[in-house]
Formats: structure tokens, sequence, C-alpha cells
């Protein structure tokens, strides 16, 4: 999840479909998507926007996922099937400033139509949840534009209020059902309650409280947790560290005695690897569930950050 100083820019095809704005959307059952006259069509920009559009909405809603599974969303480029998707759909639930080929499809043809979960809350700043270094010029912590972080679902307390907001916007696009839309909000922020609980509870008592992570994905985690996050890149995923900051990620993980160093399921974890056997670490997979898991969903994925987490800091 992750804002880029320069938006990507759009194929031709894609380009022209924008500016003609007409395209209808054609499902094969892949991605959802395609009109339900009985159900309102919304298009989710990737996972945990479809998983929390999926619980709100219900049985009253189809939600079509821009981003495919095994796909890093951060890199999404729309094809012209994907714009179309955009064009029909009646609600586009999307997190401005993590995918620009998404924005730009957002403005061009969004119109009132967008809902922009990045708007609910302020988002926090790119090195929120760990501590300042100098960087500057270096790849990977200059990049982001505004240098805000966009993985605001890591804090579960923020997902159920982005919940509580796409309940009511729902009920403005589907009026007679809105007190159903309403109850399954207050629902699943009853489970993101019980997340959180859980959180607290079992990072509260642990011998060491900073991750080492392949990239800065888990601000909202760890500031929401009173852990410290220390980043080999900033919040772009592929930006490679320079010499320089592997050689300080390594002094920082001995000085707090870092026992593993997290990587992603769609990221290389050779960086990580690189760092584990320079300072004696195990490796271990911190998912930040920008897509969807192998098994289960955002809540069972959480929960074995939870676990993994536990196991790392040695938490009583």
């Amino acid at each position: 999840m992750t804002a880029r100083a320069t938006p990507r820019v759009l194929t031709a095809a894609t380009a022209a479909l924008l500016a003609l704005g007409g395209l209808s959307a054609c499902s094969d059952g892949g991605d959802g998507g395609g009109k339900d006259p009985g159900r309102v069509d919304v298009v989710a920009a990737f996972y945990p926007l479809q998983f929390l559009t999926e619980r709100v909405g219900g049985d009253r809603v189809v939600v079509g996922n821009l981003t495919k599974p095994g796909a890093e969303p951060h890199d999404l480029e729309l094809n012209p099937r994907q714009v179309g998707q955009v064009v029909d759909a009646e609600l586009i639930v999307y997190l401005t400033g993590f995918q620009p080929a998404v924005d730009e499809a957002v403005e061009q043809n969004g119109g009132d139509r967008a809902f922009d979960v990045a708007g609910v809350a302020p988002l926090l700043d790119a090195a929120a949840g760990g501590h300042e270094h100098d960087h500057e010029g270096e790849a990977g912590h200059e990049e982001e534009g505004g240098g805000k972080d966009p993985h605001l679902w890591l804090d579960p307390t923020r997902l159920a209020t982005v919940g509580d907001k796409l309940a009511e916007r729902l009920g403005a696009v589907d009026p007679d059902h809105a007190a159903d839309y309403t109850a399954r909000a207050g629902a699943l922020r009853a489970e993101l309650t019980t997340l959180d609980t859980e959180y607290a509870e079992g990072l509260r008592s642990c011998q060491r409280r900073e991750i080492v992570t392949s990239h800065t994905a888990f601000g909202y985690l760890a500031e929401h947790y009173k852990l410290e996050q220390i980043g080999l890149t900033g919040l772009t995923p592929e930006a490679e560290p320079s010499p320089q900051r592997l050689a300080e990620v390594a002094r920082e993980a001995r000085a707090h005695q870092a026992g593993t160093i997290f990587f992603e399921t769609l990221v290389s974890p050779k960086v990580a690897e690189t760092i584990a056997r320079e300072v004696g670490a195990k490796t271990a997979v911190l998912d930040p569930i920008e897509g969807p898991p192998a098994e289960g969903d955002y809540l069972s994925a959480m929960r074995a950050n939870l676990q993994t987490l536990r196991t790392a800091l040695d938490c009583s």
C-alpha cells in the first residue's frame, strides 16, 4: 500500500477508454463485478477494501477487486476491462495516493460514485511507528508523495471507522437497505474491537518491542500497539536499500537483540535474509495484508500476524 511521487502513465489504450468513459465491464467471474439488478455493483481497489465492502454490504452488493490475487497492488496497471469496471460501478472504493492508475481512472470517471477511504480520517506520516533517520536521497525513503502511510487497515480500530462510513455511503446508494448496512458495519466493528483487544493483551508484555521489517508497512500497527518499526526500505516494497541503510539496520538489529527479520508474502525475501544472516537472526513472514491471504480472510491473517509477533518478541 504506497503513495508514489510520480504517478504511473496509463497505456494509450486505457487512456483512450478513460477519455471515452463508456466501456461496459464484462465479468468473467474471476474478480467479481458485473451488473446485477438486485444488488449494488461495487469495485474495490485492493483486498482489504474488498473484504470491508463484502462484510458491510453482505448479500446486497457484488464486489469486484481491481487487484488480482498474488499481484502487488502498488504496481497495478489497469487494462481495458478494469477501466470498464470503474466506469460502470455504482460505487468505487479506493484509497487515494496508493495506486496511481486507480486514482487517475477515478479522477476521469469516478465522479460522485467514488468513496475514498483516505478521507475518512487523516493518514499517519510515513515515519509513524518508527524513529527518525537521515535518509536524504536514499531510494525508498523520499519517494512517497506527501509522506503519508496508506496502510491504515493494519489498525483494526481505523478499519472499523472506515466500515461505519462505508455503511453510510452504501445506504445513500441503496436507501431501502440503509439499516442493514449499518447493522453489518456494527457487527464488523464488534469483531474488530475483539481483534484489537487480542492485540493489546497479546503484545502488552514482550521482552522486545522493535520489529525489523522489509518495508515500512506497519506504522499503524506499531503506533497503535506501542511497537517500534525499523524498516529496511520506505513505503515502496521493491525499493533497494543502500549499503549504508543495510549497515544501519544491522547495527540497530544487534543493538535491540532482534531475533527475527520480517519479510512479506508478495515481496522477495532476499534483503531480509541478508540482514538476518548478518546479525544471526531468523526470518519470518509478517503479512501487510495488501492481497488476500492464502487461507482465511483479513481477520485470520491479522491473528496469524499476532502470533508471529508474539513469538518473535518473546511475549508472555
